[in-house]
């Protein structure tokens, strides 16, 4: 597991898509959990502070004690911490925006059979910003061709799948979102560009470190199958720092 950035007072990896942050009755048959890895690796146990969901690749933030979990935890709830996203959807995002769209809560038919199924919807707002796109020979769909956007996304709430939920009301879903994206354009990009994993990476976590006061700026590279993408859409230049570095070095604190 890459760590990104570690002291004594919590630590910071970039998880890899498809890894569930933690074990879970609902998934009994699997062996990757985040949590396990990283307190086999470091010899301590880890508490989480938030969660990136299973398909989610990128910055996942650990406290090493009750403590200072329950202040991260705090920063999360308050909004405090500023989290930069990465993902590639389907068409071209022509300008920044801002959605504003409650979400209704997702239940899981298992976990969440008791819940109140009638709750109102939340409020949830997401930052948008289009950074490349291309237009691919090959036809998926009814057209000849098939466009594509790399975008920035920064949510000020934290709703569960709230960016993927956020970029289908806009229709431009995120390419392998299988819960609620566009299938026919998910089987396409596994098809003709060997990409068959959800294209949404956390990649910037901002904020002020529990203990010691000081902002911290941790980002997190993008794995093999993002940088493969990027260099066939031609999108290797456009954020430098993720890609060309098979074992980069993490952000550490800003001066």
């Amino acid at each position: 597991m890459m760590v990104l950035y570690q002291d004594e007072h919590l630590i910071a990896v970039n998880k890899p898509a498809g890894w569930l942050v933690h074990r879970s009755w609902l998934d009994r048959h699997e062996t990757k959990f985040v949590m396990q890895t990283v307190r086999d690796q470091i010899g301590q146990h880890v508490f989480t502070v938030h969660r990136l969901d299973r398909p989610t690749s990128g910055v996942l933030l650990m406290a090493l004690s009750s403590d200072v979990a329950r202040q991260l935890s705090q920063q999360f709830e308050r909004h405090e911490v500023q989290k930069t996203y990465h993902a590639v959807v389907r068409g071209y995002v022509s300008e920044a925006g801002t959605i504003d769209y409650a979400l209704t809560e997702e239940l899981d038919k298992l976990a969440d059979k008791h819940a109140d199924p009638d709750k109102a919807p939340k409020p949830a707002v997401s930052h948008y910003r289009p950074l490349a796109k291309v237009e691919m020979p090959v036809a998926i769909g009814r057209y000849a061709t098939s466009r594509y956007s790399l975008v920035e996304l920064k949510p000020e709430t934290g709703r569960k799948h709230q960016l993927r939920r956020h970029m289908v009301h806009i229709r431009h879903p995120i390419i392998g979102d299988t819960a609620h994206g566009d299938l026919r354009q998910n089987r396409g990009m596994a098809q003709h560009f060997a990409c068959a994993r959800l294209m949404l990476h956390a990649s910037h976590l901002q904020l002020q470190h529990p203990v010691t006061g000081e902002k911290l700026h941790i980002s997190a590279p993008w794995d093999a199958t993002w940088q493969e993408l990027m260099s066939q859409f031609g999108w290797l230049d456009v954020i430098p720092e993720f890609t060309g570095v098979e074992f980069p070095l993490a952000n550490g604190q800003d001066n």
